[in-house]
């Protein structure tokens, strides 16, 4: 368990000690923290263990990627595992965010054709809010067609699965590859206008493109268990991975949205002073990194949760309000059904996925001035000019000082009036629930899509089945709605 602090204990904040831990000496203690993190305890006992020893949900540690080739790399950060510290890495006065997307490694732009896309800039940049603006403007425009193309989307994918499940494949029918599809062709036809089909090579490998174009700016930072240990420590962990690798399937997407998404380039170039090159490179990122690549990590662990062996008595509930929501609709998923108040329970669930299993686990900022950062119980903490923050979200949303039974999935957490109090301590889309998206702070500009997203899929798997069940990324029952 973390320290747990009494709520209560708040009014009066004390004077700033200095953070717990430290650092070991050079090369040798990075290079254990790494080991650690990687091979012998994983993530998520990494950081447990040092709150433990260290008394304290405030302690310093390093953070991989580290020795040997990872030069420039200063691996030493301020690290933060409960709610209340957490907030300052949404403090804009206070953390500085260029450059520290993925933590003190920062992939080289050239995986971006060149480009420091948006997420990369800091809120103080000039840059920062014309990209900003043109995401939200992209996400506008992309609203009335978001639903049915998600929809018509998912709709392919769940064929696919009972064709699979139909023909007694071992181990049941996997939905990933399928499902990775489907966000693939949605977003591109969604957010740019384009449609995958206009161009085979990239209807069939623009999603594996994506894969391993994510994979390799990201896999130095990831704990894969691909291969056994020590391989991956040397073959993954060691360096940084080139670019060149993937260069070849970039430029095929790059051309594919500079030709058929050209109107969203344009809206870019003419409307936010972006030269193609920069407008495309922006889609790109967000499309692929932010928009896949989260919905890619997130959508499987919330079909996995509801579809789990022994929670069909939370599918029973899910079911029941889907269809009762949708009684008022006329039998269609969409925004309109899924809109806040309609589906609460599913709502909820959504919600206990990203508190438990965050799609971006770790979130990072620098330090702007020395400041003194308050935890539970008005601790104080002194932190320096220009160091590191690492929030660590898993257990930042489990934290027992604000979250009851904070180690279970409870699926209504966030229902009714004191549930969705708690809104205010998820902080999945860097910045907490309850809080919107803003030229001025860092928060994902698709928020609310996102959720929406999340809820029609929940609706639109109980408004074509009586029950499923899953194991792993795969479906291993499909029972067809039955009339009543």
């Amino acid at each position: 368990m973390l320290p747990s602090f009494s709520p209560a204990a708040t009014a009066a904040a004390t004077p700033p000690r200095p953070i717990p831990g430290g650092y070991g000496i050079p090369v040798l203690g990075p290079l254990r923290d790494r080991l650690d993190y990687f091979w012998f305890q994983g993530p998520e006992e990494f950081f447990r263990r040092r709150a433990a020893q260290h008394r304290s949900t405030v302690f310093r540690a390093n953070i991989p990627p580290t020795f040997p080739f990872f030069l420039g790399v200063d691996p030493r950060v301020v690290a933060i595992v409960d709610t209340a510290a957490f907030t300052a890495l949404f403090d804009n006065s206070l953390v500085d965010k260029r450059d520290c997307l993925i933590g003190p490694y920062n992939p080289s732009d050239s995986f971006t054709g060149g480009t420091r896309v948006g997420v990369y800039l800091d809120t103080e940049e000039p840059e920062h809010a014309r990209t900003k603006a043109y995401a939200m403007e992209l996400l506008r425009r992309s609203s009335r067609v978001w639903a049915p193309e998600f929809l018509a989307g998912v709709d392919t994918m769940l064929t696919a699965v009972e064709t699979d499940l139909a023909a007694g494949k071992e181990g049941g029918a996997s939905f990933l590859v399928p499902l990775q599809q489907c966000i693939f062709r949605f977003l591109c036809k969604a957010v740019t206008g384009a449609d995958p089909a206009a161009e085979s090579l990239v209807d069939r490998f623009g999603s594996y493109i994506l894969d391993v174009w994510l994979g390799l700016q990201l896999v130095p930072t990831q704990k894969i268990g691909a291969i056994p240990q020590p391989l991956e420590e040397l073959l993954l962990h060691s360096f940084p991975f080139p670019s060149i690798i993937v260069k070849p399937g970039y430029d095929i997407l790059y051309r594919f949205i500079e030709k058929h998404g050209a109107e969203a380039v344009a809206v870019g170039v003419d409307s936010h002073g972006l030269t193609v090159k920069d407008a495309v490179n922006n889609i790109l990122f967000v499309l692929g990194f932010n928009a896949f690549g989260g919905f890619s990590v997130f959508l499987p662990f919330l079909v996995l949760e509801i579809g789990k062996a022994d929670a069909g008595a939370l599918r029973a509930r899910l079911r029941d309000e889907v269809r009762a929501a949708l009684e008022e609709t006329g039998g269609e998923v969409g925004f309109a059904a899924v809109a806040k108040g309609r589906m609460p329970l599913v709502r909820s669930t959504v919600y206990e996925v990203l508190r438990t299993r965050p799609p971006v686990p770790l979130q990072f900022g620098r330090a702007r001035q020395d400041f003194v950062l308050r935890s539970h119980g008005g601790e104080g903490f002194a932190v320096a000019r220009g160091e590191m923050l690492c929030g660590y979200q898993p257990l930042a949303m489990r934290d027992p000082a604000v979250f009851d039974r904070p180690e279970e999935f409870v699926p209504d957490r966030f229902v009714g009036e004191e549930g969705e109090k708690l809104l205010s301590y998820v902080y999945w889309s860097n910045g907490p629930e309850t809080d919107d998206p803003a030229l001025g702070n860092k928060q994902c500009a698709a928020k609310d899509a996102v959720i929406a997203t999340a809820c029609m899929l929940v609706a639109e798997l109980f408004r074509r089945y009586d029950d499923f069940q899953c194991q792993g990324t795969s479906f291993t029952k499909l029972h067809k709605r039955q009339p009543s």
